[in-house]
């Protein structure tokens, strides 16, 4: 077990552990890290505790200051820079007939970098660009071609559900999420009820993926022809949270179950 403090880069949705060099940090306090070369500012998200050592890439990043009246007026400076360079980018790619739609762009604490991101439907050779950029600020430039989920979690919005994103609050990464996810959960197969903002499949599909998957082990599958005490019938209906189904008996109509009736495939 190794002591540990996590912090968040506000602006990429990044987690760092750090080392606790710095032992009196408290959540909410902002630190600058040098990471390749580039100092950042982060805020810490969780004081110090114990980790397992399989849990993190060591050896740990280390605090170099805590933030200071110089620091907060760079970050506010980098602020204003960010956004000229961002109407800067787009008016010199429209210049050179690129096909890009820039989301953002971002200055290092120390201007050591400077990062955009940009939609584009199609590969873009951004080297005349890139040339322009670097000539204009004077600093390093990358170009970042990112996608749709990218850009909502960099804009962030309001979800479906009423609440800010997930992807824009504490999400940290993109985890897989299948259609499949969506009729383990016996949802109707509508892409305005399914996906999310950024037209992908919502993310919070896999939240309760497993735990549908756990509470219908026990059930008969739907469509399957079941044996039952009234007879053979279609299961067409399954209510894990009330453990029952229902089953088309033709006949006597659609009859529902308690889970435990020792009902038997036909």
């Amino acid at each position: 077990m190794i002591d540990v403090v996590v912090a968040i880069d506000d602006n990429s949705k990044s987690i760092y552990y750090l080392s606790t060099d710095i032992v009196d940090l408290k959540i909410d306090d902002l630190v600058v890290l040098e990471i390749e070369g580039n100092e950042i500012l982060v805020r810490i998200i969780k004081e110090k505790y114990l980790e397992k050592e399989e849990n993190l890439v060591l050896p740990l990043l280390k605090v170099l200051r805590k933030v200071t009246k110089a620091d907060i007026i760079k970050k506010d400076n980098n602020l204003k820079l960010s956004k000229k360079a961002l109407n800067d980018a787009k008016k010199l790619s429209k210049e050179l007939n690129l096909d890009m739609n820039f989301i953002d762009a971002y200055f290092f604490l120390d201007n050591s970098q400077l990062i955009f991101s940009f939609l584009s439907d199609t590969r873009v050779d951004f080297r005349d660009l890139v040339k322009k950029l670097a000539q204009k600020y004077k600093t390093r430039i990358e170009l970042r071609q990112i996608g749709v989920r990218d850009k909502a979690k960099k804009i962030g919005g309001i979800g479906p559900c009423g609440l800010f994103l997930c992807c824009n609050t504490f999400l940290t990464d993109f985890n897989s999420v299948s259609i499949n996810m969506a009729k383990n959960q016996m949802l109707a197969l509508n892409p305005s009820k399914i996906n999310g903002i950024c037209g992908r499949l919502l993310c919070c599909l896999g939240y309760e993926n497993e735990t549908y998957t756990e509470l219908k082990k026990d059930f008969p599958k739907l469509g399957n022809v079941i044996k039952t005490s009234q007879g053979l019938g279609k299961v067409v209906n399954i209510d894990v949270f009330n453990k029952k189904y229902s089953v088309d008996l033709k006949e006597k109509g659609i009859i529902t179950f308690s889970l435990g009736d020792n009902d038997e495939e036909a």
